[in-house]
């Protein structure tokens, strides 16, 4: 069990990876990438995984971990709606011919801005709560 924990620990980190590190390589462009949306959902379903395989661990968890985690999924689904929307966008332009036209600076800033506060929150947050 320590291995498969050990690999969703490192999907879920490298889904906030993509979606910070996307965001800040196109910050200028104001554009939502697909892979934005795939970092989204790969950091939910790990997020899901590691949530249920800590719970089958350890039935007597504090009620301010499920309280971290219920905050860090909410966050994770804004974070997907906002990259869908994105997306999707940027998806239909692109295939009009008008690369341009699929800028969303909003909606940009704001899946990029919500999953870094996510990731501060993830790594802040216990030690903040537990301290």
């Amino acid at each position: 069990m320590a291995i498969a924990t050990s690999i969703l620990v490192f999907l879920h980190v490298l889904g906030a990876t993509m979606v910070v590190g996307i965001w800040l390589g196109t910050f200028k462009r104001g554009v939502v990438l697909p892979g934005q949306f795939h970092a989204a959902l790969l950091q939910i379903i790990t997020g899901f995984a590691l949530y249920f395989i800590g719970m089958s661990g350890n039935a007597q968890m504090p009620t301010a971990y499920h309280m971290v985690v219920g905050i860090k999924m909410v966050l994770g689904l804004c974070v997907a709606v906002a990259a869908f929307l994105g997306q999707k966008k940027y998806k239909s332009a692109k295939l009009a011919g008008n690369p341009e036209a699929g800028r969303n600076v909003a909606l940009a800033h704001a899946t990029g801005g919500l999953g870094l506060i996510a990731l501060a929150f993830g790594t802040l947050g216990l030690d903040l709560v537990f301290a």
